[in-house]
């Protein structure tokens, strides 16, 4: 059977919000979707975009996986899931935002980290939390440095990566250079509700709002999960 949560879920939507906002999502179907952000955020079910940043429908061009990552282009292998919905948000919607949004706490930065985790080369999650191996290598081994404080950096440094990773895309490189494209990256505390949004320049960590002067750099991070 269809899940009862769902079903209720659909219910009350069509109760409250499509009746709100009934006339927004026909303009939608007719007109079509023009977004101006495209949001690469993790698949982990705690950290929605939508909710975070209270999104209505039309606003957010959404891709999620595991761990919010960005591959390097290229065109060789046989799918690229998160590349062609990168492709069609630059190319086709011509968004002019693109936000790599981290977040503590993931269990794909932790697979990687963790030693004791079960997984293989030869697995799914195994081969695609290889692609954050040149941030590991950036910020050096874990050595003594509590294992909650080095996750958070490794977690940093894989949006840092995603971001480097953007720009090896011709599409984005272009519009990048242009000025008619930026790139963003930030960092969500589950716990918290922080959000963190780094600073092109410095690649320093700051709240997105002002009133919450918690600051974080990329390779001496300080937990920012805290309740």
């Amino acid at each position: 059977m269809f899940p009862k949560r769902l079903t209720d879920g659909y219910r009350a939507f069509l109760g409250e919000r499509f009746s709100r906002e009934k006339d927004r999502y026909e303009a939608l179907a007719q007109h079509g979707q023009s977004p101006e952000i495209l949001i690469i955020g993790c698949c982990d079910s705690r950290v929605s975009p939508e909710v975070i940043f209270d999104a209505s429908p039309g606003e957010l061009f959404v891709v999620r996986n595991v761990a919010n990552l960005v591959p390097p282009f290229e065109t060789g292998g046989d799918y690229h899931g998160t590349s062609a919905a990168l492709e069609f948000a630059v190319q086709a919607l011509r968004v002019k935002h693109i936000v790599v949004l981290g977040h503590a706490r993931c269990g794909g930065i932790r697979a990687f980290a963790d030693d004791t985790a079960p997984l293989s080369p030869g697995d799914f999650i195994g081969r695609w939390m290889n692609l954050i191996a040149p941030a590991a290598e950036r910020i050096g081994p874990r050595g003594d440095t509590d294992f909650s404080d080095y996750l958070t950096r490794l977690e940093l440094a894989a949006i840092e990566n995603s971001l480097n990773n953007l720009m090896t895309f011709p599409c984005v490189r272009t519009l990048v250079e242009r000025g008619k494209l930026e790139l963003h990256g930030a960092f969500f505390g589950v716990a918290s509700g922080v959000l963190m949004v780094r600073d092109p320049e410095t690649g320093e960590y700051r709240a997105a709002v002002e009133d919450m002067p918690k600051r974080v750099s990329m390779f001496s991070a300080r937990r920012v999960d805290a309740p």
